[in-house]
């Protein structure tokens, strides 16, 4: 089971580049790269919040639950 980070999919759909969002929301575009990549093991509520404002989306259109995936 493992949680999918659909951000790059939301950045396009955006036609946003990572870059933008990173300055937008106040993190380096290395933090958000990472993001992007699941490769951490968390994230706030007050960056998941800063996203959703920036995409003008929901936490829903980001983050998808998968139980057929293994780590």
């Amino acid at each position: 089971m493992r949680i999918i980070v659909n951000l790059d999919v939301m950045l396009a759909k955006r036609k946003m580049r990572s870059k933008e969002l990173a300055e937008m929301i106040g993190i380096t575009e290395a933090n958000l790269s990472l993001l992007k990549s699941g490769k951490v093991k968390g994230v706030r509520f007050e960056t998941l919040s800063a996203i959703c404002n920036a995409l003008n989306c929901q936490p829903g259109d980001l983050l998808e639950f998968s139980k057929d995936s293994e780590d």
